[in-house]
């Protein structure tokens, strides 16, 4: 009897390890959108993932804003306010944000606990990649990977601004405008 009931806890741990791994989630093909009930929640994604998200659909005329920063990057850390507020004053406006923290899995609890100290809405994924390099030219060809970073995608997918380093907010403000086809 004692074996049978052993058995029978055996498969049903495996069988539910097998459901389990059979459930894996599909990357959308678009910008997540922004939960506000959980603003710290930080998806995980992969570089095809990360393409994804940067694929601009036909029927998406919002640009996108999309940042890179680790929680151990200091010029991060210090941008970071100016990101949120931007973020605020653009988002009713028609401007996606996407924040893509580039730390290490392992560390994803920290970048969480950062998001939620900022009190950041925008959507965040934590790119999780064996070699950092083929992401980084998928990006952009002119980036070397140093943090922060920030792109605006156009319509069409374009990069029409790129900043390397610590942005000034009346430049990214200016930029985003000039994607929006308004002024401030």
């Amino acid at each position: 009897m004692k074996k049978r009931l052993s058995l029978s806890i055996i498969l049903a741990v495996a069988l539910g390890v097998i459901a389990a791994q059979s459930q894996t989630p599909k990357a959308p093909s678009s910008v997540p959108t922004v939960n506000s009930a959980a603003a710290a929640e930080i998806r995980v994604i992969d570089l095809d993932g990360l393409k994804k998200l940067l694929q601009r659909d036909a029927n998406e005329p919002r640009p996108l804003l999309v940042n890179f920063w680790a929680s151990w990057c200091d010029g991060c850390r210090e941008e970071f306010p100016d990101l949120v507020k931007i973020d605020q004053d653009y988002r009713a406006r028609g401007l996606n944000f996407l924040s893509v923290t580039v730390d290490e899995l392992e560390d994803k609890a920290q970048a969480a606990s950062f998001i939620e100290e900022m009190k950041a809405k925008m959507p965040v994924v934590l790119l999780n990649v064996a070699d950092k390099e083929p992401a980084i030219h998928a990006i952009d060809m002119n980036w070397d990977g140093a943090l922060p970073a920030t792109f605006i995608y156009d319509k069409n997918g374009t990069v029409s601004y790129r900043h390397f380093g610590k942005i000034s907010p009346a430049e990214l403000r200016t930029a985003i405008d000039k994607q929006l086809g308004t002024k401030q």
